[in-house]
């Protein structure tokens, strides 16, 4: 299952880009954080539901290559997907891919082995499991179930 990348599609929007017309690099981490919740939605464990459970998931390190521009209107396809997870820590894995219109009107949350489209930047996030008091939590005490789900997904 760790192969399977979650894949959430966008459009670029004016307000993304910068005066050269390109989207400025801040969004791409924003985009990441869409591509996050999604992906832990998909797979019912949803932030809101880890708020529930007295949980809190803050980021503690972000990395971003960029390879390529996007711009304004183009079809965009974040593809995420876990890479570690520990009772304390867990890491996602994130491309942001320029797709076709035709690939754009398909079906959303799609799951795939192999992303598709022009690769326009990747990267990760580690983040690290906290209570409402901010002091790590290990994830399998708190909530053991949903461990369980992380575990079948590395």
């Amino acid at each position: 299952m760790a192969e399977a990348w979650q894949q959430e599609k966008m459009r670029v929007q004016y307000k993304d880009t910068d005066q050269m017309g390109i989207v400025h690099h801040g969004n791409y981490v924003t985009w990441f954080e869409v591509g996050r919740t999604e992906w832990m939605r998909h797979y019912g464990i949803a932030y809101k539901k880890m708020e529930v459970l007295g949980l809190l998931l803050p980021v503690i390190d972000v990395n971003v290559n960029y390879k390529k521009s996007a711009h304004f209107d183009d079809c965009i396809a974040i593809y995420t997907k876990i890479a570690n997870a520990s009772p304390v820590r867990l890491e996602f894995l994130y491309e942001a891919r320029k797709i076709s219109e035709a690939e754009f009107k398909q079906s959303e949350g799609k799951e795939t082995v192999v992303p598709s489209g022009e690769l326009l930047a990747k990267g990760s996030t580690m983040h690290m499991w906290v209570n409402q008091e901010w002091k790590p939590a290990r994830i399998n005490k708190v909530a053991p179930e949903v461990y369980a789900v992380l575990q079948e997904l590395i």
